[in-house]
């Protein structure tokens, strides 16, 4: 049986880890915004870590399960709670027939991601089930989840299955993983980036505001990118620079000098010129600030930006191998 939305919170969509490929015909890769939350999340449950999962936004979220299922969840600071059991992030818990799982606002972060065994069950538009809330398309409809909505499931694995006899009794599992991967919210953080293709538009004085100065995420920030407000990033000239492509994790400087930082639903092109690029494992940060958040910019070599993602990929694929084990 499915799950129901009993009360669908601020901003919540289905989110997997986007589409890839299809950049060249104008389509944003989207998928959750901290894909390596919602992979950690889908393998503490027992999914492939493909699966599509419940991405919240500032919280609200309230959901009725109509069977046996695994859930976990990895993010900001929220409040998550099955019944009167509270739920901490990184773990997984057994929630049975009729009972509620609540998500509270966030007191750091701004986004959460839940895994429920046996995935999301949506189509697959674009070899994707995540939502194009710009686009309209994907995930329900493509639209934000509503009060009363169901949520499709698929059945659980034979790891999930597994999972639901070994939580029977203790409710909530004793493992999970790192600290940084189901709690990467922090208060004024450094990104690290590499210098982006425009670097030498920028002189030397830039180049410093940008890695000394504080720089606030400004209200009319969303899955798109975060706008900066700081010093102001002026460059060489006003010459025009042809349009060229663009990812998560770059950083722009249009006109007014105010950064721009793409997150996952950014376009595919772009024509302002492109600062930095900030590192592939600082995204889940970023993906958790929000309005009036504060953070800072630090430069780091590309060969440190490759080892710094080898690395964690290293320790997934042990995690990974870990809960294996346990799933025997």
């Amino acid at each position: 049986m499915n799950a129901i939305a009993t009360r669908a919170g601020f901003l919540t969509s289905f989110q997997d880890l986007g589409r890839e490929g299809f950049r060249k015909s104008g389509v944003s890769l989207g998928g959750a915004l901290d894909t390596h939350a919602l992979r950690v999340a889908n393998l503490l449950v027992g999914n492939e870590e493909s699966n599509a999962g419940v991405e919240i936004t500032f919280g609200g979220l309230q959901l009725r399960f109509g069977d046996a299922r695994i859930v976990a969840w990895c993010g900001g600071e929220f409040d998550v709670r099955v019944g009167p059991i509270s739920l901490p992030s990184g773990h997984a818990l057994l929630v049975k027939h009729g009972e509620k799982l609540a998500i509270d606002r966030p007191k750091i972060g701004c986004r959460a991601w839940i895994a429920i065994s046996g995935g999301i069950d949506l189509p697959v538009v674009l070899e994707s089930r995540s939502t194009d809330l710009r686009a309209n398309f994907g995930g329900l409809d493509g639209r934000a989840l509503r009060d009363g909505d169901e949520i499709p499931q698929g059945p659980n694995s034979g790891f999930a299955t597994i999972l639901v006899d070994k939580l029977r009794e203790e409710k909530i599992a004793r493992w999970k993983p790192p600290h940084d991967w189901s709690s990467p919210a922090r208060r004024e953080p450094v990104l690290r980036f590499i210098r982006g293709a425009a670097w030498d538009l920028f002189d030397h004085s830039t180049h410093h505001a940008l890695t000394s100065a504080t720089f606030a995420v400004l209200p009319d920030s969303d899955r798109m990118g975060l706008r900066l407000d700081g010093p102001e990033l002026k460059r060489h000239g006003n010459t025009d620079l042809l349009s060229e492509a663009v990812a998560p994790g770059t950083l722009q400087v249009p006109p007014s000098g105010k950064p721009i930082l793409l997150l996952g639903d950014c376009q595919t092109i772009g024509g302002y010129p492109k600062i930095a690029h900030v590192i592939t494992v600082d995204l889940p940060v970023a993906a958790q600030l929000r309005a009036g958040d504060q953070l800072r910019f630090r430069e780091v070599s590309l060969g440190d930006a490759h080892q710094f993602l080898l690395e964690r990929e290293r320790n997934l694929e042990q995690f990974r191998r870990g809960l294996e084990v346990l799933f025997e």
